[in-house]
């Protein structure tokens, strides 16, 4: 399928965004409003799923999942081309700058949904590292703010057989073309679905949680109703759905899987893989051109490692270097509730020190909570976003404290729970692009965030700065596999020994993250490159600016953007450049 390659004409339109204040609407600018505006409302009236307010903002909840079947993807579809030839029959010459930006970035967010339903990506509703019964599994809001948002939850949980009957109906039609994940990477997975219901009870899964302290505006009488309207709906629809799914997996799905790992031996193979990478680094690059820039970083980085390893005053080689790390026992905590405690104080470390780096602060906060226990064994070592850090307790010796600052600064404050929230607070900015996660700057970011902490003192020890660039390297080395493994023939062998011999991650570790590198192709390349966008950037910067370069107004231009193709970053950074480094928030209140 003939992709929409538009790196160069967003690139082309950003620079002529002004960083001066936005003039009155044009007309084509209203004709452009009322384009993604309407798609917006359409999909909110589409798939109510998608409805977690009413009118007044207050949070009811959604009261259904979403439509999956091959009959709603082909709508989206029609409706997703219709708006396709609305965009084009706007005139770019009669936007104003920002508009013509807006343009750039939602024509790009279009042509990538497209693209997921024509190579009908819905086939495939699960890999290493996500699948569509672990998204169920953890769906259950904290508490419940009101008794309409519990009884739209019990109604959602209610709809569990008829989206697992539609996702198993994808499966099949995936199984039978050969479009599934490699049955290398799967394996063990039935275990994610049978620890959600087998030997439980409902009121001890995750799903009852927020009904066990309801609040107390809600009556007594009532509360113990939704108590009971609970347990039975995840008794008689939650759990039997979650059996039926186990059945048609281990049974018939597992067995069938693909044996192959390369993206490009799936059917469509290579320009569904260039796709994929299209999605996922916004950038126009081949893999070689991936895995020959990974080879250049992985060398780099590896001479930084061995200039920390003298630091710390280990006399041997790398390897031993390696080995020691991941077997020492000072370097691991004894109980989940010390790796946690850990993590909440780095985090608070970092509190300290924001101000001199940052000029707007998010007003959201966010918690750090333990991977749940069901998915936790094939669960990266941590996940953040807006309201929650969940860092991984399960196998406690591969999960090393030297490495904790690192994912603590990723995955939440300045990383990704920092830079979502203040997305969301860019109110300004249109729907699209305050709430579409766009990989490669989102994970870019977070990866910058990372580098950041060594700047900003927040690595202590050699070792954490060691754990730093061995992070580092775990994302440049990604550039090498991803790549090797779809486009180059490697072996999973191979893989998961080029990560062994190059990161300090523990061997477990190390095969989970190759596991889902195999099984959710180009997705991995979007962190190293995002974050050399963004590096480049400040040089950049840096060198431009001399004395007028204020690393707290770098910041906020990068992150006022919202989430926004790397080519739009690039070309927004020169254009605040040539103002002369401002503060982008200057004049506000």
């Amino acid at each position: 399928m003939k992709r929409l390659f538009l790196a160069a004409a967003i690139a082309s339109l950003a620079a002529c965004a002004s960083l001066s204040a936005t003039p009155p609407p044009s007309a084509m600018d209203q004709r452009f409003s009322a384009i993604h505006e309407g798609e917006w409302d359409w999909n909110k009236s589409f798939d109510p799923a998608e409805v977690y307010e009413d009118v007044a903002g207050e949070p009811i909840g959604a009261r259904a999942w979403p439509r999956v079947d091959p009959a709603a993807h082909a709508e989206r579809l029609a409706y997703l081309k219709g708006v396709m030839a609305k965009l084009d029959a706007l005139d770019p010459a009669l936007m104003s700058p920002e508009e013509r930006v807006n343009l750039g970035i939602y024509r790009e967010n279009v042509a990538v949904r497209i693209a997921q339903i024509e190579f009908r990506e819905y086939e495939k509703p699960l890999n290493a590292d996500t699948t569509f019964w672990t998204n169920v599994a953890s769906s259950a809001p904290q508490t419940f703010r009101n008794e309409v948002q519990a009884r739209n939850y019990i109604v959602r949980l209610g709809d569990t057989p008829r989206f697992f009957d539609d996702q198993i109906a994808n499966m099949k039609l995936g199984l039978a073309r050969g479009f599934t994940p490699p049955r290398a990477t799967l394996a063990g997975r039935d275990q994610s679905i049978t620890a959600v219901y087998a030997g439980r009870a409902p009121e001890q899964s995750s799903f009852f949680e927020p009904f066990r302290d309801l609040p107390a505006s809600i009556p007594a009488e009532t509360r113990a109703a939704l108590q009971a309207e609970a347990r039975q709906v995840i008794a008689e629809k939650v759990f039997p759905a979650f059996a039926k799914v186990h059945t048609y997996y281990a049974q018939e799905y597992y067995p069938r899987t693909t044996s192959a790992l390369a993206a490009t031996s799936l059917p469509d193979g290579d320009a569904y893989y260039r796709a994929q990478i299209r999605e996922f680094t916004t950038l126009d690059l081949s893999p070689d051109e991936i895995h020959q820039i990974g080879l250049k970083e992985v060398a780099r980085i590896r001479a930084r490692m061995e200039e920390q390893k003298e630091k710390a005053g280990f006399a041997g080689d790398l390897p031993a270097f390696l080995a020691f790390l991941r077997t020492d026992p000072q370097f691991y905590a004894k109980t989940p509730e010390e790796l946690l405690m850990r993590a909440a104080w780095i985090a608070k470390r970092f509190d300290a020190k924001a101000g001199e780096y940052f000029g707007r602060i998010p007003r959201a906060r966010f918690a750090i909570r333990p991977v749940p226990d069901d998915i936790a064994p094939f669960y990266t070592a941590g996940r953040g976003g807006p309201g929650g850090y969940l860092l991984n307790t399960y196998n406690l010796p591969s999960r090393a404290l030297y490495s904790l600052p690192a994912l603590t600064l990723h995955e939440s404050d300045p990383g990704h729970s920092w830079q979502m929230s203040l997305a969301d607070e860019q109110e300004a900015q249109p729907d699209f692009r305050r709430e579409t996660y766009i990989s490669a700057f989102g994970e870019g970011w977070a990866l910058y965030a990372e580098l950041l902490g060594e700047e900003m003192g927040m690595y202590e020890t050699p070792y954490e700065v060691f754990g730093m660039l061995s992070y580092q390297m775990w994302r440049a080395a990604r550039l090498v596999v991803d790549t090797g493994v779809h486009a180059k023939g490697w072996t999973r062998e191979q893989a998961i020994q080029f990560m062994l011999d190059n990161t300090a991650l523990a061997e477990h570790e190390v095969t989970t993250e190759v596991d889902r590198y195999i099984s959710w192709p180009g997705q991995a390349l979007s962190y190293y490159l995002g974050e050399m966008a963004i590096v480049e950037a400040r040089a950049k910067a840096e060198a431009a600016l001399e004395d007028k370069f204020d690393i707290r107004h770098f910041h906020d231009a990068v992150l006022q953007l919202g989430s926004v193709p790397l080519p739009v970053l690039t070309a927004h950074i020169d254009e605040w450049i040539a103002a002369g480094g401002p503060d982008p928030y200057e004049g506000e209140d």
